[in-house]
């Protein structure tokens, strides 16, 4: 029978299949159902600076707003020990205790003060691990790509030496060289790597004439750029690899494993399909396993990598000529019109 045991930022995995923070992971409901159904750790739907913010100020706002409206009145309002960004805190700890599975939280921040001091906070809430997601969206000419990467490794190091838990960095693809920021992300001693975000993007509603943010799911067809990193990545850096969007059926989390990943990210599969499909994933790949003759991940993992690609043209080119020269399908295609 195959074994499907992993393991990602040292942390001991039953499989390679973690639950990505989404609404999905902020429900003790749906987080002990997700562990019901095979996910092998589940990262915490995340907490935003813009909440860590806002949610203070709103709360001191309402709690000053009666304040000295008579000589007798300080202050109506009792101290509040958990409210704002506490409460989150407060749910991370319920989570941790409601399931056995590893617990990772997440943090978006944009101070490296606030990165550090909330780190340090979710850490103390008993969970096996942290990530962190970094995307910068520069809205000054002037600002070079350089000093943008350069501060987030600053702030990954100084988020390193204050806590003692794996800590991992969901990645943005819009970096000029990925490979060089991974790299130097890798030689500060970071446990793991996401690859990648799947970033929300404004849309203009022309009817209305205003932004809005709707909800994209992804698509299986989306997992291509993980699927490109991990192979570039695996056996290169020291770094779990964690691959991420697009990752819809078993038959996707064997191709990531031989690209490299050690583990992936579902969260869009279980909005379509239901939190029970994680079960049929791990199915399958156990049923594709048990016919390759693989015993264990481990046997299959990277065999299809840039390091041990004999075509490593395959993971240099992004255009399509070499699939338009070489493509029966497309031939087929093209010839139907």
């Amino acid at each position: 029978m195959a074994d499907l045991k992993a393991s990602y930022m040292g942390i001991e995995l039953k499989n390679p299949i973690v639950a990505g923070a989404s609404s999905l992971t902020s429900n003790i409901g749906s987080i002990k159902k997700l562990e019901d159904e095979g996910a092998a750790a589940l990262v915490i739907s995340s907490l935003f600076e813009e909440t860590i913010q806002l949610q203070s100020y709103k709360m001191e706002q309402d709690m000053s707003y009666f304040n000295n409206l008579d000589a007798e009145i300080s202050n109506i309002f009792p101290d509040i020990e958990h409210a704002g960004p506490e409460e989150h805190l407060m749910w991370v700890r319920k989570a941790v205790e409601a399931v056995d599975i590893p617990v990772i939280a997440s943090l978006n921040c944009v101070d490296t003060e606030s990165w550090v001091e909330w780190a340090k906070k979710l850490e103390g809430c008993g969970v096996q691990g942290l990530e962190l997601n970094f995307f910068a969206i520069p809205t000054d000419f002037d600002e070079a790509a350089q000093s943008v990467e350069q501060y987030q490794i600053d702030t990954l190091k100084a988020i390193i030496a204050k806590v003692k838990i794996p800590v991992s960095v969901k990645l943005s693809p819009f970096y000029t060289s990925p490979l060089n920021v991974i790299k130097r992300m890798d030689e500060t001693g970071v446990s793991g790597l996401v690859v990648f975000n799947r970033l929300w993007h404004p849309e203009i509603a022309t009817d209305r004439e205003k932004m809005s943010f709707p909800f994209h799911l992804s698509s299986d067809s989306d997992r291509g750029l993980a699927t490109r990193y991990a192979a570039l990545l695996s056996g290169r850096i020291k770094s779990s690899i964690c691959a991420s969007n697009g990752v819809h059926n078993g038959s996707d989390v064997v191709e990531m494993i031989l690209a490299g990943a050690d583990v992936v990210q579902a969260v869009s599969t279980f909005y379509i399909n239901g939190v029970a499909h994680a079960k049929k994933m791990l199915g399958d790949i156990a049923t594709w396993m048990d016919r390759k003759g693989y015993a264990s991940l481990s046997d299959f993992r990277g065999k299809l990598s840039y390091e041990k690609s004999s075509d490593k043209w395959t993971f240099k080119r992004a255009q399509y000529v070499r699939h338009l020269l070489n493509s029966e399908e497309y031939i087929k295609r093209s010839s139907a019109l």
